[in-house]
Parts: structure tokens; C-alpha cells; sequence
């Protein structure tokens, strides 16, 4: 195996820090950076980096490699979160850990470690790059993204923007482990934070309440809420601060029906199922499985292909993911150009929604995917 100046992210979590002694154990040159990409109310009790930079600082000593500590915030808040805001304000839902992967964490990351003389960057993602030797006719070798082997953790949904030249330089070795394996590794070698527990939600809201964070920066235009029939139920605080398929603080949970139009009972819950931008209305369904909570096909754009084309027209075997932790759904890829993806499910997939990423499988090769527009 050939040996490399690895520089690797730590985050102050327990996968990179078992990252950074994997790589170390089998021999390479390891230097650790903790990016900083959050500067707004940085020391609030939700969003804290401080505590994130003690602990990565604190496994770099356990180890004995350097870290250095870069912020990125700029152009986490140009790249990422001006992206994150135009979404919403179109009535969309975006998915930030996908534009961060593609902008900050394999650019401006990558960038600043091949600065410093790094061959490879490492990161604590479960998934997998595996180098594949073309024809002879064809120069070098091509790289595929793989599912992380921990179906539970796999996190190659969020890194399907990653391009040839992304990955060829791009390590995973906790892809390789379940994750208790990687608990276990931190336990035994006593790392500092072998037990601190993984974060959750999106960087720069941390554990606060998501509609609070939102309310700082979306303006509230408050609208009706109308089921199925027309009936107004009550009314919404600005269609930006709602998501298809939910369920809890809509607002409505007094409302009493005796069935909806579509065979709702009384007691079912309320589900956001349209969002009417033109006229300012949020459409809600009673019952989990509502028709109007169903799609059979989506179409996508802004698409990413790790391999830098995408799939034939009814090539077999695919599946996708229109939202993360879910299983792959057998789909048929019916029309892929260089600007739309249209699938068409065998089975109807619920709360297919615009602004997340439909992300396309060739069994555990993830091949890439695209942002939502509409789902029928």
C-alpha cells in the first residue's frame, strides 16, 4: 500500500477521530484540520464550535499529529447558506450536508489541504471510494463512491455531488467498519471523546427549534391552510416553514373531520401535503397514505454524476433515495439528459419533496443524483 500525507478533518466527533489513527496506524503522514463554518451566535447553548475545536484539539494530542484550525465560515455562508435560504424562500426544502460536501468539504477543504502538500484528504463519512483500472485504451483509472459497509450509517446519499477528481483524492476508512466497531476502536486506544454522542440536525442550527432559527431570516407571510376539499382549516405562518409530509406544529390539531374527501377517518392525523405559492396556500391531507401523499415519478435537475455521465435510459438494476434513510426504491430511469432526471418507481414513494435529492443506486455503487423538482 502506498503511502501518503493525509490531511484529515476533524470534527471534534468520534468517526474522524478513529479515522485520523486508522490512517495513522497503517502508516501515512497524518495532519488534522477542524473547519469552522459557523460564526452567527457561534457561543449560543445550540450551535457551539468551541466545544467541537476542545475536543478535535484533544484527540490530535492523544495521537500526536498537528492541527490547525481554519475558518471556513465565508464561504460556508456564500456557497452554502445564501443557497439554503433562496430554497426556502421558493417554497422548496434543501438539504445543506449535500452543498456543504460539494462546496466546503471536498473544495474549500481540499483546496487548503492540497495547499499544505497533501496527497489524500480523509474524512469520518461512511462510505467507500473504490479505484476501478479502465480498457487499456483509456489513461489512469475511474473512481466510484460505495455505500459505507454499516447500512445503518451509510452517508454516501450526502456525497453523491463528489466528482473523479474529488474522490481520487478522498479517503473513508471508517466505511469500511460498523460503527460499533468504530465506538469500539475509541474505547480501547481511550480517546478523549470515545463517548460523546453524534451530532444531529444541520451545523448552523445545531439542536434549536428549526421554525425559531428560520424565523431570523424568512419573512412570515401567513396564508390559509385548506384540505383536500377547499375547506379552509385555519391558517399558516409563511409556507416557507413547512415541509411535505409534516405532521407536528401545523397547527390544526383541534380540527375535527368526519373523513376527507380521499377516505380520511376523524381520527387521522394531518399531514402537509401541497404547498400553492401563487396563492399563498398550504394543502393538508388526512392519513399517512393520502394519494396526494404518493408519487410514483419525480424529475430532477441541478444533476451530479460521479462518474461524469449519467445512466442509460432503462438500464437495470437501479435504485433511489428521495430522502435520506430510506432504502433504495427499485426505479426505471425513463428520460436523463444533461439538464433533468426522470424516474418512474415501481412502488408509489411518500412525501416526495422538492429541493431534496433524488440520489440514483446501482447496487452499492452510488451513482449520483440531482435536486427534486416535482413528484406526480
Amino acid at each position: 500500500m502506498k503511502l501518503h500525507r493525509v490531511v484529515v478533518g476533524l470534527s471534534g466527533g468520534v468517526d474522524s477521530a478513529v479515522t485520523a489513527w486508522l490512517l495513522k496506524q497503517q502508516g501515512h503522514e497524518v495532519i488534522g484540520i477542524f473547519m469552522k463554518n459557523w460564526e452567527d451566535d457561534d457561543d449560543s447553548e445550540f450551535c457551539s464550535s468551541r466545544q467541537d475545536f476542545l475536543d478535535a484539539a484533544s484527540v490530535a494530542d492523544v495521537l500526536g499529529i498537528e492541527i490547525e484550525h481554519v475558518n471556513f465560515a465565508a464561504d460556508y455562508k456564500d456557497r452554502v447558506f445564501a443557497e439554503f435560504l433562496r430554497e426556502y424562500r421558493a417554497g422548496r426544502t434543501p438539504n445543506p450536508d449535500v452543498l456543504c460536501n460539494a462546496e466546503i468539504k471536498f473544495k474549500a477543504f481540499l483546496d487548503h489541504a492540497m495547499r499544505l502538500g497533501a496527497e489524500k484528504i480523509a474524512t469520518g463519512h461512511y462510505a467507500r471510494v473504490r479505484e476501478v483500472a479502465d480498457a487499456p485504451q483509456a489513461q489512469g483509472s475511474r473512481f466510484e463512491l460505495l455505500k459505507g459497509l454499516d447500512p445503518l450509517k451509510d452517508q454516501s446519499y450526502f456525497l453523491h455531488r463528489l466528482n473523479q477528481g474529488q474522490l481520487s483524492k478522498t479517503m473513508f476508512p471508517v466505511g469500511e467498519l460498523p460503527k460499533t466497531e468504530v465506538r469500539r476502536i475509541a474505547a480501547e486506544i481511550a480517546l478523549p471523546n470515545a463517548r460523546k454522542k453524534d451530532s444531529t440536525g444541520i451545523c448552523f442550527i445545531g439542536e434549536r427549534p428549526f421554525r425559531e432559527f428560520l424565523n431570523r431570516y424568512l419573512a412570515n407571510q401567513p396564508g390559509p391552510i385548506r384540505d383536500d376539499r377547499g375547506r379552509q382549516l385555519g391558517e399558516h405562518v409563511g409556507l416557507s416553514f413547512y415541509t411535505l409530509g409534516q405532521r407536528k406544529g401545523i397547527g390544526i390539531g383541534g380540527v375535527k373531520d368526519k373523513g376527507s374527501a380521499r377516505g380520511g377517518s376523524e381520527h387521522d392525523p394531518w399531514f402537509v401535503a401541497r404547498k400553492d405559492m401563487a396563492t399563498n396556500t398550504l394543502y393538508v391531507v388526512q392519513g399517512h397514505d393520502h394519494p396526494w401523499l404518493l408519487s410514483h415519478t419525480l424529475v430532477a435537475q441541478d444533476l451530479s454524476w460521479v462518474a461524469g455521465h449519467g445512466p442509460q435510459v432503462g438500464a437495470p438494476g437501479m435504485g433511489a433515495k428521495s430522502r435520506y434513510r430510506q432504502a433504495d426504491a427499485p426505479c426505471q430511469v425513463t428520460d436523463c439528459d444533461t439538464t433533468s432526471l426522470s424516474l418512474h418507481f415501481d412502488d408509489a414513494q411518500w412525501a416526495v419533496t422538492p429541493g431534496q435529492s433524488a440520489v440514483l443506486y446501482q447496487g452499492e455503487v452510488c451513482l449520483g443524483g440531482g435536486v427534486i423538482g416535482s413528484a406526480q
